[in-house]
């Protein structure tokens, strides 16, 4: 997430690919960066999800039901699950115990490259009491960035898309100085031609697909 040249920028795309693709050189890689950053996360605030893989920790009050949906997706790997027993008042008491990888499992499986949420379904021990268990689980999710898009863990082509035409759109606004402005354009633009208020209709078209769904 560092804005320095060697270190991994929090992006969708590459850099490189969006310097490239928009034949922007050197002198704008300060911009370019502030850019592709600001386009990442606010595409990840439009859909209310997180799309670059990171590590994940969700907790889940057990209440009767044994399938617990993970909150982001998709599902790269389980790193741990354990539970911990809870007072009448609510707060956590005694240790914290793992559940081994036998007494759980996903749906759908981990080879499934659909763009859905996972759940996690387990195996209740005798004893547990509604609202009395707090399941913790720490899991791996999102995608890869660099991998060949379309490829499995790689991003989506039109998630790719996305934000490199948010990117170019905030791009050109900081070259119009056109920052917390509306309405005409004028001198180099035509009469009434103006810069949308917000993120454009077809970042928002190619973003659909990856709003946060609740199956």
């Amino acid at each position: 997430m560092s804005n320095g040249k060697n270190n991994p920028l929090y992006s969708l795309i590459s850099i490189e690919d969006f310097k490239a693709l928009l034949g922007i050189d050197d002198r704008e890689d300060k911009a370019s960066r502030f850019c592709l950053l600001t386009a990442t996360f606010s595409i990840e605030q439009y859909c209310k999800r997180r799309f670059i893989k990171k590590k994940h920790t969700d907790y889940h009050t057990y209440t009767g039901d044994n399938i617990f949906a993970l909150r982001e997706y998709p599902l790269r790997k389980i790193i741990s699950v354990s539970s911990k027993r809870l007072t009448p008042n609510q707060s956590f008491a005694g240790n914290e115990y793992a559940v081994l990888p036998e007494f759980y499992r996903v749906v759908p499986d981990f080879g499934c490259n659909e763009d859905l949420p996972f759940s996690l379904v387990l195996q209740i021990p005798k004893g547990y009491s509604a609202n009395r268990v707090v399941f913790k689980v720490c899991y791996l999710a999102g995608y890869d960035i660099g991998k060949v898009p379309g490829t499995p863990c790689g991003v989506p082509s039109d998630l790719e898309a996305a934000c490199m035409e948010l990117a170019a759109w905030n791009m050109n606004r900081y070259r119009g100085r056109r920052i917390g402005m509306t309405g005409s354009i004028r001198g180099g633009g035509k009469d009434g031609e103006h810069f949308e208020l917000s993120m454009p209709e077809n970042v928002k078209a190619l973003l659909e697909p990856y709003r946060r769904r609740v199956i």
